[in-house]
């Protein structure tokens, strides 16, 4: 796919991550002189035709007063799998739900999801609540608290100009 020069600058807008507010697509049109719609319409298109796969909020837990963070994973039947996902999508304090294949026979689980607290009691009653809702109650579950953070960053379509460089090509 031939990008134009709008697809570049939107795709430099969103490497980090999209902004934290209300309207972050309108954010970007306003930093891009476009209109929402125009960002939507070329966003879509980005993505209809592979050349950006995702992204996303860059969320800096820690920063906002989260100390407790919890992946929580568990071993759903096959056929409930995707309904499960979206229940749990749906609630407003899970930021990621996702399936996995299982890896037996030490890791029988293919349903994922983290929940953010400020702290653990927080989470825990959080992962209780998010168990009922999903439909996972009785099902084999994990709870994986965070003992640190890794660096967070969007992800990367193009290598920086700086990298261009060093390799001989231009920026």
């Amino acid at each position: 796919m031939e990008l134009s020069d709008a697809d570049r600058r939107l795709i430099a807008a969103i490497a980090e991550g999209l902004p934290l507010e209300p309207r972050p697509y309108a954010a970007i049109a306003r930093d891009l002189s476009l209109s929402e719609a125009d960002v939507m319409r070329c966003l879509h298109r980005l993505i209809d035709a592979g050349v950006i796969q995702r992204f996303g909020v860059i969320v800096r837990h820690r920063e906002m007063g989260y100390r407790a963070n919890a992946m929580v994973v568990w071993d759903v039947p096959h056929a409930e799998t995707a309904a499960a996902g979206r229940r749990l999508a749906e609630l407003p304090f899970v930021t990621l739900s996702y399936r996995r294949p299982r890896r037996p026979p030490d890791w029988p689980y293919n349903l994922f999801c983290m929940i953010h607290g400020r702290d653990r009691a927080a989470v825990e009653a959080l992962i209780d609540l998010a168990t009922a809702e999903a439909g996972l109650a009785g099902l084999p579950r994990a709870v994986l608290f965070s003992r640190r953070r890794f660096k967070q960053r969007g992800a990367r379509y193009a290598p920086p100009p700086e990298a261009m460089t060093a390799l001989g090509g231009h920026a």
